[in-house]
């Protein structure tokens, strides 16, 4: 299957240029050196699998900048973070893409990237919902390794605000996997202080916004994550009526 058709970022409208661009070219020198001058897979404009001027191919390029700069945070390169990062591309794309990819990640782990200008050619292109899916994968690779350092949270904090993402929205998807005693209700963006008819609401609202069918574009395998993130607002919304004992 194609990876078009593996993995649908519907309407990001990628262009060449900018700094995606930059990685590009730097991939294919890199790569035509290691291969003794021979094509890059999908992103070679000479071989029969020409670079695909698609969403998928772009994006893909700039998401591993993003899962490179977690990566490195703490100073480690972990195999359980290079074998998250190849389990979930294996989802999305064929062995031989999978393959190719894990280079690319490996020369952008050399490289020191624009963070704020890849973030913000990834804003301007795509939906609120697929951003809050990134942020939700970011923290998935931190936890890799059984746990998540500070310096891994401080860098997905700023990608986030790169991709305008809103406070409120970093922390309620951090809650999900940093947990404290107030977590439940971070989860649901709400005060503990907050009324029961507020705590429904805000149950609403964020069951609303996490819905899966808010990124059916993104394919079924990252539905998958959209629907984790549902059943921790959930799964939050029964502790906190539990405690409670709201009906």
């Amino acid at each position: 299957m194609s990876m078009g058709k593996r993995i649908l970022w519907g309407g990001l409208g990628w262009v060449m240029g900018g700094p995606i661009g930059a990685v590009i070219g730097y991939a294919m020198a890199s790569m035509s050196d290691q291969k003794g001058g021979s094509s890059f897979g999908s992103f070679s404009t000479a071989s029969s699998r020409p670079y695909p001027r698609t969403k998928p191919g772009d994006f893909i390029v700039s998401f591993l900048v993003l899962l490179g700069a977690v990566m490195k945070a703490d100073k480690q390169l972990l195999k359980s973070e290079l074998d998250y990062v190849k389990q979930f591309l294996q989802k999305q794309f064929g062995t031989n893409d999978v393959k190719d990819f894990m280079i690319l990640l490996k020369d952008i782990l050399k490289q020191d990237y624009p963070l704020r200008d890849v973030c913000r050619q990834i804003q301007r292109s795509m939906d609120h919902p697929s951003r809050l899916e990134l942020v939700h994968i970011l923290f998935g690779l931190s936890q890799a390794d059984g746990h998540i350092h500070p310096d891994e949270i401080k860098v997905i904090h700023t990608i986030a605000g790169y991709l305008n993402i809103n406070e409120n929205d970093f922390i309620s998807i951090q809650s999900m996997f940093v947990r404290d005693t107030h977590s439940d209700y971070k989860i649901l963006e709400v005060s503990p202080s907050a009324t029961d008819g507020e705590i429904k609401k805000a149950y609403r609202k964020m069951a609303s916004k996490y819905h899966p069918d808010k990124v059916t574009h993104l394919g079924e395998d990252l539905q998958d994550l959209a629907e984790e993130k549902f059943k921790a607002v959930n799964d939050a919304y029964q502790t906190i009526k539990k405690d409670r004992g709201m009906s």
